[in-house]
């Protein structure tokens, strides 16, 4: 492989800071003791040790821990040792261990489950290096190279990828930028492929590199999943779930639904996502977010997501209370042509609703003074404007009911969104995430109601 442009070209750390990022060796260690420590970036938990959970998952599969150092070519001890620190690491035992072998117990299954996603992405991304390789022989499917088992080098590479910049990643984790570089060096190695380019815009992923980075940003977010999993069987729902917040969802099912659910589980956090609905849908196959909530998008079976209607609800015209066409008993979309339009940007579903009002009557549609989904914007530019806005009557709900908004009786023809959830077709969300969406789901019935009679 060529470096020209990688970060190998950076000069190595000293032995002391590169021999925290090696690769398993063989021999009687543990294999967590044989991978680094792993320190959290500040504020946020550690994640589990990889070496360790494929200890365990091996063992799991063949049913003791000789068998498993067989297949793992290490010895006996540093199996055991491995599992052992695992389970200190979660605070559960996870075998039950008898003169039969060792059998995975209800909490040693809820891991099992969430490895098998894990181990999946790790091994997919494995596949995938190999195949681009056309000098080295393919990986035996379901092996694994020790270069990705190593969880904090995967999290250096996700914050390098994140951050661009080398002294802002190496203080995520409090390491100097050589062991930074190291890191990346031995991805790349292991790889066989250039992950980073260097850029007037910083430090850049390579096309290999965003491919790479979809994959580990899987596994990680899996591995985060795996202290709640557990707790989850104790009955304590505890975790951040991260929802893409679209604006159909904002106003009134989202508020709803988190006050609900965090009035039975105290111990979550949610935190919301107001990006464009492109980037949301990154997040989303990333696994950065938990699930979208808005108004649905059509979805073809390989986009990898999967939609779940929950309500419909048609758009209408916006107006300040005293604005001066309120005065007009029956005025058409087309009296409106020239009046000054905030509407959805260009790219947005219900852009296209809007227009093809026009478009019908064979009218050119009117150009927006104003594309903004920012309901905070469109809100003052109605309450101090002649402006009218196309949108949901849902989305400026309260400002409606409080009298300080109007809805104009203009008619609008085929304008009916399907609001839902986006979810990733292959995800299992984490326990927070579902108890979120339940308490989506109920809300909606209370939504549903509460827009009908604001209707009527």
């Amino acid at each position: 492989m060529t470096h020209n442009a990688s970060l190998s070209r950076i000069k190595s750390p000293g032995r002391a800071q590169a021999s925290a990022l090696e690769d398993v060796q063989p021999g009687t260690a543990s294999l967590g003791n044989a991978l680094p420590k792993q320190t959290a970036p500040a504020g946020t938990k550690a994640l589990l040790n990889l070496a360790q959970l494929r200890a365990f998952r091996l063992v799991a599969d063949r049913g003791s821990a000789t068998r498993a150092a067989a297949a793992l070519f290490r010895a006996q001890s540093a199996v055991t040792r491995s599992v052992q620190e695992l389970e200190s690491a979660l605070g559960e035992p996870l075998f039950d261990r008898g003169p039969s072998g060792m059998l995975p117990t209800p909490v040693g299954r809820a891991v099992l489950l969430r490895c098998e996603r894990i181990f999946a992405e790790l091994e997919e991304l494995s596949q995938w290096c190999a195949a681009r390789q056309t000098r080295r022989r393919p990986t035996v499917e379901g092996a694994l190279p020790a270069y990705l088992l190593n969880t904090r080098r995967l999290q250096i590479f996700v914050a390098l990828a994140r951050h661009r910049h080398m002294p802002s990643a190496a203080k995520t984790f409090g390491i100097s930028q050589p062991a930074v570089s190291t890191a990346i060096r031995v991805l790349e190695s292991g790889s066989g492929l250039s992950l980073f380019h260097r850029s007037p815009r910083g430090i850049l992923l390579t096309a290999e590199g965003e491919t790479f980075v979809l994959h580990v940003r899987r596994a990680l977010n899996e591995l985060r999943h795996v202290p709640d999993d557990i707790a989850a069987l104790r009955g304590n729902i505890q975790g951040a779930v991260t929802v893409g917040a679209l604006p159909l969802g904002r106003t009134l099912i989202l508020p709803k639904a988190i006050a609900k659910m965090s009035a039975e589980n105290p111990g979550v956090r949610v935190v919301t996502d107001e990006s464009a609905y492109e980037a949301l849908v990154a997040g989303l196959r990333a696994g950065d977010i938990d699930f979208i909530l808005g108004a649905l998008r059509e979805n073809d079976a390989t986009s990898g997501l999967r939609n779940e209607r929950l309500m419909s609800e048609d758009m209408v015209l916006l107006v300040r209370r005293d604005h001066p066409l309120t005065r007009v008993r029956e005025p058409s979309i087309v009296d409106l042509r020239d009046v000054q339009w905030i509407l959805p940007r260009s790219h947005a579903p219900a852009r296209a609703l809007f227009e093809a009002q026009f478009k019908r009557m064979k009218v050119k549609p009117p150009l927006p003074t104003v594309e903004t989904a920012d309901l905070a914007v469109i809100r003052g530019l109605l309450l101090g404007t002649d402006m009218v806005a196309a949108l949901s009557a849902q989305q400026l709900h309260y400002e409606v009911q409080a009298g300080q908004l109007a809805v104009l009786n203009v008619p609008l023809h085929n304008t009916r969104r399907d609001i839902g959830l986006t979810l990733r077709a292959a995800g299992a969300p984490s326990p927070a995430a579902r108890a979120l969406i339940d308490a989506i789901r109920l809300s909606v019935v209370d939504v549903t109601r509460t827009v009908s009679a604001a209707a009527n």
